[in-house]
């Protein structure tokens, strides 16, 4: 199988000039380096090429990588049936920069799309209707990067007195390092009801 990947890989490189920045096999997975600008071309050169016949759109994804300049990887997985082979394809981004939808070629990329953009920040262009997909409206920040807080920035509630969804800022009820010492995440110095026995070895 590595073998395969490697000739697949050498073709779209052979093929695709203008798309295919490198390509690597790790870990018995082809990962192509595509530019932004091009990838619904290529995606759509994958699903059409004879020798690919990559059909389906598995995943679109992304990674925040907060230290570099192209912070953003989106990664896009699909699967050629055909072929019996699987491809990853990365395009990195700075955090001010888009990239193309390819829901033109992949309708199901809409979902996906949407959640990597709630998700991430990450705008596509061209996609037919971006709008978030798992936060709620009106929403501030995008959860998965990883300068997001731990415990974001609002807290949603019903409020029985008013009989209405509240929204208000984070309150933490404990700091996380003054616990009352019943907590089993502590070493306490006396036995809890049950544990006479352990007590006793």
């Amino acid at each position: 199988m590595s073998e395969a990947l490697k000739e697949l890989g050498a073709h779209l490189e052979f093929k695709r000039t203008d798309c295919v920045l490198g390509w690597e096999v790790a870990h018995g997975e082809l990962n192509v380096d595509v530019t932004p600008a091009n990838i619904a071309g290529f995606v759509e050169f994958l699903r059409s090429d004879p020798n690919c016949k990559f059909s389906t759109l598995v995943d679109v994804t992304a990674v925040d990588y907060p230290e570099r300049a192209k912070r953003f990887t989106v990664v896009y997985h699909l699967l050629s049936m055909y072929q019996n082979q699987r491809i990853r394809l990365r395009v990195s981004l700075r955090e001010d920069e888009m990239v193309p939808s390819i829901t033109g070629v992949h309708p199901c990329a809409n979902w996906f799309e949407r959640e990597t953009f709630d998700m991430f920040g990450i705008v596509f262009t061209d996609h037919p209707d971006l709008r978030r997909l798992l936060t709620d409206y009106g929403f501030r920040g995008h959860p998965l990067r990883k300068d997001f807080p731990t415990t974001g920035y609002t807290e949603v509630r019903y409020d029985e007195v008013e009989k209405r969804v509240v929204y208000e800022p984070v309150k933490l009820t404990q700091d996380y390092r003054q616990f009352d010492f019943m907590s089993p995440w502590e070493g306490a110095e006396y036995i809890l009801p049950g544990d006479e026995k352990e007590g006793a070895k």
